[in-house]
Protein backbone atom coordinates (compact mmCIF):
# COMPACT_ATOMS: atom_id res chain seq x y z
CA UNK A 1 0.00 0.00 0.00
CA UNK A 2 2.71 2.49 0.99
CA UNK A 3 4.66 1.69 -2.19
CA UNK A 4 2.01 3.56 -4.20
CA UNK A 5 2.46 6.71 -2.12
CA UNK A 6 4.76 9.51 -3.29
CA UNK A 7 8.21 9.14 -1.69
CA UNK A 8 7.96 12.41 0.25
CA UNK A 9 4.60 11.47 1.73
CA UNK A 10 5.92 8.04 2.64
CA UNK A 11 8.82 9.68 4.50
CA UNK A 12 6.34 11.97 6.28
CA UNK A 13 4.42 8.94 7.49
CA UNK A 14 7.62 7.25 8.64
CA UNK A 15 8.51 10.37 10.65
CA UNK A 16 5.03 10.45 12.17
CA UNK A 17 5.30 6.75 13.00
CA UNK A 18 8.63 7.29 14.73
CA UNK A 19 7.04 10.08 16.79
CA UNK A 20 4.23 7.71 17.83
CA UNK A 21 6.84 5.22 18.99
CA UNK A 22 8.63 7.95 20.94
CA UNK A 23 5.44 8.92 22.75
CA UNK A 24 4.57 5.28 23.41
CA UNK A 25 8.02 4.65 24.88
CA UNK A 26 7.74 7.77 27.04
CA UNK A 27 4.38 6.59 28.39
CA UNK A 28 5.39 2.99 29.08
CA UNK A 29 8.86 3.67 30.47
CA UNK A 30 7.55 6.65 32.41
CA UNK A 31 4.80 4.59 34.02
CA UNK A 32 7.35 1.96 34.99
CA UNK A 33 9.70 4.53 36.57
CA UNK A 34 6.87 6.29 38.37
CA UNK A 35 5.41 3.02 39.55
CA UNK A 36 8.70 1.71 40.94
CA UNK A 37 10.68 4.73 42.16
CA UNK A 38 8.08 7.53 42.00
CA UNK A 39 10.75 10.01 40.94
CA UNK A 40 8.93 11.56 37.96
CA UNK A 41 6.34 13.46 40.03
CA UNK A 42 3.71 13.21 37.30
CA UNK A 43 0.67 10.94 37.33
CA UNK A 44 0.51 10.24 33.59
CA UNK A 45 4.05 10.52 32.22
CA UNK A 46 5.31 12.25 30.22
CA UNK A 47 2.49 14.76 30.83
CA UNK A 48 1.61 16.42 34.10
CA UNK A 49 -1.89 14.99 33.97
CA UNK A 50 -4.06 12.25 35.38
CA UNK A 51 -6.38 9.73 33.76
CA UNK A 52 -9.96 10.96 33.81
CA UNK A 53 -12.20 10.47 30.77
CA UNK A 54 -14.88 13.15 30.77
CA UNK A 55 -17.15 15.39 28.72
CA UNK A 56 -17.98 19.00 29.43
CA UNK A 57 -19.85 22.09 28.23
CA UNK A 58 -17.04 22.86 25.80
CA UNK A 59 -17.28 19.48 24.05
CA UNK A 60 -19.97 20.35 21.42
CA UNK A 61 -18.34 23.68 20.59
CA UNK A 62 -14.88 22.13 20.29
CA UNK A 63 -16.10 19.34 17.99
CA UNK A 64 -18.14 21.68 15.76
CA UNK A 65 -15.35 24.23 15.54
CA UNK A 66 -12.84 21.52 14.67
CA UNK A 67 -15.06 20.10 11.91
CA UNK A 68 -15.78 23.54 10.44
CA UNK A 69 -12.15 24.66 10.50
CA UNK A 70 -10.85 21.44 8.96
CA UNK A 71 -13.52 21.59 6.24
CA UNK A 72 -13.30 25.28 5.36
CA UNK A 73 -10.15 26.60 7.02
CA UNK A 74 -7.57 25.90 4.28
CA UNK A 75 -9.80 27.36 1.55
CA UNK A 76 -10.69 30.45 3.58
CA UNK A 77 -7.06 30.99 4.52
CA UNK A 78 -6.12 30.89 0.85
CA UNK A 79 -8.85 33.27 -0.39
CA UNK A 80 -9.68 35.80 2.30
CA UNK A 81 -8.14 39.27 2.12
CA UNK A 82 -5.07 39.39 4.35
CA UNK A 83 -6.57 42.06 6.61
CA UNK A 84 -9.58 39.83 7.21
CA UNK A 85 -7.56 36.67 7.69
CA UNK A 86 -5.60 37.97 10.69
CA UNK A 87 -8.56 38.84 12.97
CA UNK A 88 -10.39 35.69 11.89
CA UNK A 89 -7.33 33.63 12.80
CA UNK A 90 -7.16 35.25 16.23
CA UNK A 91 -10.90 34.84 16.85
CA UNK A 92 -10.90 31.19 15.79
CA UNK A 93 -7.80 30.41 17.86
CA UNK A 94 -9.42 32.07 20.88
CA UNK A 95 -12.61 30.07 20.37
CA UNK A 96 -10.62 26.82 19.98
CA UNK A 97 -8.64 27.43 23.18
CA UNK A 98 -11.77 28.42 25.11
CA UNK A 99 -13.82 25.47 23.91
CA UNK A 100 -11.06 23.03 24.87
CA UNK A 101 -10.69 24.65 28.29
CA UNK A 102 -14.44 24.48 28.86
CA UNK A 103 -14.39 20.71 28.37
CA UNK A 104 -13.23 20.83 32.02
CA UNK A 105 -15.93 23.39 32.84
CA UNK A 106 -15.59 27.11 33.59
CA UNK A 107 -14.38 26.62 37.16
CA UNK A 108 -11.73 23.95 36.66
CA UNK A 109 -10.92 24.81 33.06
CA UNK A 110 -10.43 28.57 33.39
CA UNK A 111 -11.36 30.27 36.67
CA UNK A 112 -9.30 28.13 39.07
CA UNK A 113 -6.24 27.47 36.90
CA UNK A 114 -4.27 30.50 38.07
CA UNK A 115 -5.44 30.37 41.69
CA UNK A 116 -3.87 27.09 42.83
CA UNK A 117 -1.14 27.06 45.49
CA UNK A 118 1.55 27.13 42.80
CA UNK A 119 0.17 30.09 40.89
CA UNK A 120 0.49 33.86 40.64
CA UNK A 121 -2.83 34.90 42.15
CA UNK A 122 -1.79 33.38 45.48
CA UNK A 123 0.61 36.27 46.13
CA UNK A 124 -1.35 39.30 44.92
CA UNK A 125 -1.67 40.68 48.46
CA UNK A 126 2.11 40.52 48.95
CA UNK A 127 2.56 43.17 46.25
CA UNK A 128 0.66 45.98 47.94
CA UNK A 129 3.97 47.85 47.97
CA UNK A 130 5.42 46.93 44.57
CA UNK A 131 8.87 48.57 44.98
CA UNK A 132 9.36 46.86 48.35
CA UNK A 133 8.24 43.51 46.91
CA UNK A 134 10.73 43.83 44.07
CA UNK A 135 13.60 44.72 46.41
CA UNK A 136 12.86 41.66 48.56
CA UNK A 137 11.94 39.31 45.71
CA UNK A 138 15.16 37.30 45.78
CA UNK A 139 14.91 36.85 49.56
CA UNK A 140 11.97 34.46 49.12
CA UNK A 141 13.10 32.22 46.24
CA UNK A 142 14.81 29.39 48.12
CA UNK A 143 12.62 26.76 49.77
CA UNK A 144 14.22 27.34 53.16
CA UNK A 145 13.78 31.12 53.00
CA UNK A 146 11.07 32.82 55.08
CA UNK A 147 7.69 33.01 53.31
CA UNK A 148 9.16 31.39 50.21
CA UNK A 149 7.36 32.11 46.98
CA UNK A 150 5.10 29.43 45.45
CA UNK A 151 6.72 27.47 42.63
CA UNK A 152 5.66 29.56 39.64
CA UNK A 153 6.44 32.89 41.30
CA UNK A 154 9.88 31.70 42.38
CA UNK A 155 10.46 30.17 38.96
CA UNK A 156 9.93 33.38 36.99
CA UNK A 157 11.18 36.97 37.07
CA UNK A 158 8.66 39.32 38.73
CA UNK A 159 7.19 40.78 35.52
CA UNK A 160 5.11 37.60 35.31
CA UNK A 161 3.57 38.15 38.73
CA UNK A 162 3.27 41.91 38.24
CA UNK A 163 1.04 41.32 35.22
CA UNK A 164 -1.60 39.76 37.44
CA UNK A 165 -1.04 42.30 40.20
CA UNK A 166 -1.75 45.09 37.71
CA UNK A 167 -4.83 43.29 36.38
CA UNK A 168 -6.07 43.13 39.96
CA UNK A 169 -5.33 46.83 40.46
CA UNK A 170 -7.46 47.87 37.47
CA UNK A 171 -10.40 45.82 38.71
CA UNK A 172 -9.92 42.60 36.70
CA UNK A 173 -9.69 40.50 39.84
CA UNK A 174 -9.80 36.76 40.28
CA UNK A 175 -9.00 33.66 38.27
CA UNK A 176 -11.67 34.20 35.64
CA UNK A 177 -10.24 37.51 34.45
CA UNK A 178 -6.66 36.23 34.72
CA UNK A 179 -7.54 33.12 32.74
CA UNK A 180 -9.29 35.04 29.98
CA UNK A 181 -6.36 37.46 29.80
CA UNK A 182 -4.00 34.55 29.11
CA UNK A 183 -6.34 33.02 26.55
CA UNK A 184 -7.15 36.17 24.56
CA UNK A 185 -3.60 37.52 24.60
CA UNK A 186 -2.07 34.09 24.07
CA UNK A 187 -4.21 33.52 20.97
CA UNK A 188 -2.63 36.57 19.32
CA UNK A 189 0.64 34.62 19.09
CA UNK A 190 -0.65 32.94 15.93
CA UNK A 191 -1.21 36.36 14.33
CA UNK A 192 2.33 37.42 15.20
CA UNK A 193 3.72 34.23 13.69
CA UNK A 194 1.71 34.70 10.50
CA UNK A 195 2.96 38.27 10.13
CA UNK A 196 6.53 37.09 10.58
CA UNK A 197 6.21 34.35 7.96
CA UNK A 198 4.59 36.69 5.45
CA UNK A 199 7.31 39.27 6.05
CA UNK A 200 10.34 36.97 5.91
CA UNK A 201 9.11 34.18 3.61
CA UNK A 202 5.92 34.82 1.65
CA UNK A 203 2.18 35.21 2.03
CA UNK A 204 1.31 31.85 0.48
CA UNK A 205 3.22 29.95 3.16
CA UNK A 206 1.67 32.11 5.87
CA UNK A 207 -1.80 31.35 4.56
CA UNK A 208 -1.05 27.61 4.44
CA UNK A 209 0.22 27.74 8.03
CA UNK A 210 -2.82 29.60 9.42
CA UNK A 211 -5.17 26.60 10.02
CA UNK A 212 -2.38 24.66 11.73
CA UNK A 213 -1.64 27.56 14.06
CA UNK A 214 -5.33 27.83 14.91
CA UNK A 215 -5.98 24.13 15.55
CA UNK A 216 -2.75 23.31 17.35
CA UNK A 217 -3.00 20.65 20.09
CA UNK A 218 -1.00 23.17 22.15
CA UNK A 219 -4.33 24.93 22.69
CA UNK A 220 -5.06 22.32 25.39
CA UNK A 221 -2.36 23.97 27.52
CA UNK A 222 -2.82 27.54 26.33
CA UNK A 223 -6.11 27.54 28.19
CA UNK A 224 -5.38 28.48 30.84
CA UNK A 225 -1.66 29.05 31.33
CA UNK A 226 0.47 32.14 31.85
CA UNK A 227 2.90 30.58 29.38
CA UNK A 228 0.37 31.31 26.62
CA UNK A 229 0.68 34.99 27.52
CA UNK A 230 4.48 34.69 27.54
CA UNK A 231 4.36 33.03 24.12
CA UNK A 232 2.39 35.95 22.70
CA UNK A 233 4.78 38.59 24.07
CA UNK A 234 7.77 36.73 22.65
CA UNK A 235 6.04 36.17 19.30
CA UNK A 236 5.18 39.85 18.92
CA UNK A 237 8.77 40.79 19.78
CA UNK A 238 9.92 38.59 16.88
CA UNK A 239 7.19 39.82 14.53
CA UNK A 240 7.98 43.49 15.17
CA UNK A 241 11.67 42.79 14.61
CA UNK A 242 10.87 41.18 11.25
CA UNK A 243 8.74 44.17 10.26
CA UNK A 244 11.41 46.59 11.46
CA UNK A 245 14.26 45.12 9.43
CA UNK A 246 12.21 44.68 6.25
CA UNK A 247 10.38 48.02 6.36
CA UNK A 248 13.24 50.03 7.89
CA UNK A 249 10.94 51.11 10.72
CA UNK A 250 12.58 52.73 13.74
CA UNK A 251 9.47 52.64 15.93
CA UNK A 252 8.93 48.94 15.25
CA UNK A 253 12.56 48.28 16.17
CA UNK A 254 12.08 50.13 19.44
CA UNK A 255 8.83 48.29 20.20
CA UNK A 256 10.48 44.97 19.40
CA UNK A 257 13.36 45.72 21.76
CA UNK A 258 10.91 46.69 24.49
CA UNK A 259 9.04 43.38 24.15
CA UNK A 260 12.26 41.38 24.05
CA UNK A 261 13.26 43.03 27.32
CA UNK A 262 9.86 42.22 28.82
CA UNK A 263 10.12 38.63 27.57
CA UNK A 264 13.34 38.13 29.57
CA UNK A 265 11.56 39.37 32.70
CA UNK A 266 8.56 37.09 32.18
CA UNK A 267 10.56 33.86 32.01
CA UNK A 268 14.26 33.11 32.39
CA UNK A 269 14.12 30.39 29.76
CA UNK A 270 12.77 32.79 27.14
CA UNK A 271 16.20 34.35 26.77
CA UNK A 272 16.53 31.54 24.21
CA UNK A 273 14.14 33.46 21.97
CA UNK A 274 17.34 35.30 21.04
CA UNK A 275 18.05 32.38 18.70
CA UNK A 276 14.81 33.05 16.80
CA UNK A 277 15.64 36.77 16.77
CA UNK A 278 19.05 35.93 15.33
CA UNK A 279 17.38 34.02 12.50
CA UNK A 280 15.20 37.06 11.80
CA UNK A 281 18.28 39.28 11.63
CA UNK A 282 19.96 36.84 9.25
CA UNK A 283 16.91 36.75 6.99
CA UNK A 284 16.56 40.55 7.15
CA UNK A 285 20.28 41.31 7.01
CA UNK A 286 19.97 43.48 3.90
CA UNK A 287 17.68 45.85 5.75
CA UNK A 288 20.06 46.01 8.70
CA UNK A 289 23.05 46.65 6.43
CA UNK A 290 21.27 49.45 4.60
CA UNK A 291 19.90 50.98 7.81
CA UNK A 292 22.19 50.07 10.73
CA UNK A 293 20.50 52.83 12.71
CA UNK A 294 17.69 50.30 13.32
CA UNK A 295 19.89 48.71 15.97
CA UNK A 296 19.82 51.89 18.07
CA UNK A 297 16.08 51.88 18.95
CA UNK A 298 16.18 48.07 19.14
CA UNK A 299 18.85 48.13 21.84
CA UNK A 300 17.40 51.22 23.51
CA UNK A 301 14.00 49.55 23.74
CA UNK A 302 15.56 46.36 25.04
CA UNK A 303 17.20 48.01 28.06
CA UNK A 304 14.02 49.73 29.27
CA UNK A 305 12.53 46.80 31.20
CA UNK A 306 15.83 45.45 32.60
CA UNK A 307 16.88 48.94 33.68
CA UNK A 308 13.52 49.59 35.34
CA UNK A 309 13.59 46.38 37.36
CA UNK A 310 17.26 46.82 38.27
CA UNK A 311 16.65 50.36 39.50
CA UNK A 312 13.68 49.06 41.49
CA UNK A 313 16.04 46.66 43.27
CA UNK A 314 15.55 43.34 41.46
CA UNK A 315 18.75 41.53 40.42
CA UNK A 316 17.94 39.20 37.48
CA UNK A 317 21.24 37.31 37.64
CA UNK A 318 21.08 36.75 41.39
CA UNK A 319 17.47 35.61 41.10
CA UNK A 320 18.37 33.10 38.38
CA UNK A 321 21.25 31.75 40.46
CA UNK A 322 18.89 31.24 43.39
CA UNK A 323 16.28 29.70 41.12
CA UNK A 324 18.76 27.03 40.00
CA UNK A 325 19.30 26.18 43.67
CA UNK A 326 15.54 26.18 44.33
CA UNK A 327 14.96 23.96 41.30
CA UNK A 328 17.29 21.32 42.68
CA UNK A 329 15.79 21.64 46.17
CA UNK A 330 12.46 20.41 44.86
CA UNK A 331 11.21 17.87 42.33
CA UNK A 332 13.63 19.17 39.71
CA UNK A 333 16.53 17.80 41.70
CA UNK A 334 14.94 14.33 41.88
CA UNK A 335 13.43 13.90 38.43
CA UNK A 336 15.85 11.79 36.35
CA UNK A 337 17.54 13.72 33.56
CA UNK A 338 18.10 10.49 31.63
CA UNK A 339 14.34 10.08 31.17
CA UNK A 340 13.22 13.66 30.73
CA UNK A 341 15.89 14.65 28.22
CA UNK A 342 14.07 12.57 25.62
CA UNK A 343 10.59 12.35 27.17
CA UNK A 344 10.36 16.14 26.91
CA UNK A 345 10.50 15.66 23.15
CA UNK A 346 7.55 13.29 23.42
CA UNK A 347 5.68 16.11 25.18
CA UNK A 348 6.57 18.35 22.24
CA UNK A 349 5.04 15.81 19.85
CA UNK A 350 1.83 15.92 21.89
CA UNK A 351 1.56 19.72 21.86
CA UNK A 352 2.50 20.21 18.21
CA UNK A 353 1.01 17.06 16.70
CA UNK A 354 2.12 14.54 14.12
CA UNK A 355 1.61 17.07 11.33
CA UNK A 356 4.39 19.18 12.82
CA UNK A 357 6.67 16.14 13.02
CA UNK A 358 6.13 15.61 9.30
CA UNK A 359 6.57 19.34 8.71
CA UNK A 360 9.88 19.31 10.55
CA UNK A 361 11.03 16.43 8.39
CA UNK A 362 10.24 18.53 5.32
CA UNK A 363 11.97 21.49 6.95
CA UNK A 364 15.15 19.45 7.22
CA UNK A 365 14.79 18.32 3.62
CA UNK A 366 14.41 21.93 2.45
CA UNK A 367 17.56 22.98 4.27
CA UNK A 368 19.54 20.01 2.95
CA UNK A 369 18.47 20.60 -0.65
CA UNK A 370 18.09 24.38 -0.70
CA UNK A 371 20.63 24.74 -3.51
CA UNK A 372 18.31 22.82 -5.82
CA UNK A 373 15.26 24.85 -4.80
CA UNK A 374 15.98 27.78 -7.10
CA UNK A 375 12.57 28.19 -8.69
CA UNK A 376 10.74 31.42 -7.77
CA UNK A 377 7.76 29.49 -6.37
CA UNK A 378 9.96 27.81 -3.78
CA UNK A 379 12.36 30.61 -2.93
CA UNK A 380 10.50 31.25 0.33
CA UNK A 381 10.68 27.71 1.68
CA UNK A 382 14.33 27.83 2.83
CA UNK A 383 13.59 31.11 4.65
CA UNK A 384 10.69 29.52 6.51
CA UNK A 385 12.85 26.47 7.21
CA UNK A 386 15.58 28.64 8.77
CA UNK A 387 13.08 30.35 11.07
CA UNK A 388 11.54 27.04 12.18
CA UNK A 389 14.98 25.51 12.69
CA UNK A 390 16.00 28.38 14.97
CA UNK A 391 12.97 27.67 17.15
CA UNK A 392 13.78 23.96 17.19
CA UNK A 393 17.36 24.77 18.21
CA UNK A 394 16.11 26.96 21.07
CA UNK A 395 13.88 24.12 22.25
CA UNK A 396 16.74 21.61 22.12
CA UNK A 397 19.04 23.92 24.09
CA UNK A 398 16.31 24.29 26.73
CA UNK A 399 16.00 20.51 26.82
CA UNK A 400 19.72 19.84 27.22
CA UNK A 401 20.02 22.48 29.96
CA UNK A 402 18.28 20.18 32.44
CA UNK A 403 16.16 23.08 33.70
CA UNK A 404 13.08 21.77 31.89
CA UNK A 405 12.36 18.35 33.35
CA UNK A 406 8.62 17.75 32.96
CA UNK A 407 5.79 20.21 32.35
CA UNK A 408 7.33 21.17 29.03
CA UNK A 409 3.91 20.79 27.42
CA UNK A 410 3.25 24.14 29.09
CA UNK A 411 6.71 25.66 29.50
CA UNK A 412 7.69 25.23 25.85
CA UNK A 413 4.58 26.84 24.34
CA UNK A 414 6.61 29.94 23.29
CA UNK A 415 8.86 27.70 21.18
CA UNK A 416 6.11 25.36 19.97
CA UNK A 417 4.21 28.14 18.17
CA UNK A 418 7.24 28.58 15.89
CA UNK A 419 7.41 24.87 15.00
CA UNK A 420 3.80 24.76 13.76
CA UNK A 421 4.45 26.82 10.56
CA UNK A 422 6.49 23.89 9.23
CA UNK A 423 3.09 22.34 8.44
CA UNK A 424 2.79 24.86 5.58
CA UNK A 425 5.18 22.58 3.67
CA UNK A 426 2.78 19.62 3.82
CA UNK A 427 0.41 18.44 1.07
CA UNK A 428 -3.14 17.30 1.93
CA UNK A 429 -3.67 19.89 4.69
CA UNK A 430 -7.16 18.66 5.63
CA UNK A 431 -5.89 15.15 6.34
CA UNK A 432 -3.11 16.43 8.59
CA UNK A 433 -5.44 18.92 10.28
CA UNK A 434 -7.84 16.09 11.07
CA UNK A 435 -5.04 14.31 12.91
CA UNK A 436 -4.26 17.49 14.83
CA UNK A 437 -7.79 18.03 16.09
CA UNK A 438 -8.34 14.35 16.91
CA UNK A 439 -5.21 14.44 19.07
CA UNK A 440 -6.28 17.63 20.86
CA UNK A 441 -9.81 16.41 21.52
CA UNK A 442 -8.57 13.00 22.66
CA UNK A 443 -6.04 14.48 25.08
CA UNK A 444 -8.52 16.91 26.57
CA UNK A 445 -11.29 14.35 26.96
CA UNK A 446 -9.33 11.44 28.45
CA UNK A 447 -6.84 13.34 30.63
CA UNK A 448 -7.21 15.91 33.37
CA UNK A 449 -4.36 18.29 32.65
CA UNK A 450 -2.98 20.62 35.27
CA UNK A 451 0.09 22.19 36.81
Amino acid sequence: MTRSLPPDLRRDLYAAGAAVLLVTAAVLIGRHIQGTSRTLFVDWPPLLASWGPHLGPGTPAAVLLAIATVAYGPALAARLPWRALLPLTWATATAWICSLALIDGWDRGIARRLTTRYEYLQVIDRFDDIPAALRDFTQHILLDSPDNWPAHIAGHPPAATLTFVLLDRIGLRGGGWAGMWCITVGATACVAVLLTIRTLADETLARRAAPFLVLAPAAVWMGTSADAYFAAVAAWAVALLALAVTRRSLWRAGASGLLFGLTCYLSYGLTLVALIAAAVLVLGRHGVREHPALLVPLLAGFVVVPASFTLAGFDWWEAYRLLVTRYHQGAGGIRPYGYWVWANLACTVLITGLATVAGLRRTGAVLLHRRTEATPGRAAEPRLALLVSAALLALLVADLSGMSKAETERIWLPFAVWLLPSCALLPYPRAWLTGQVVLALLLNHVLLTGW
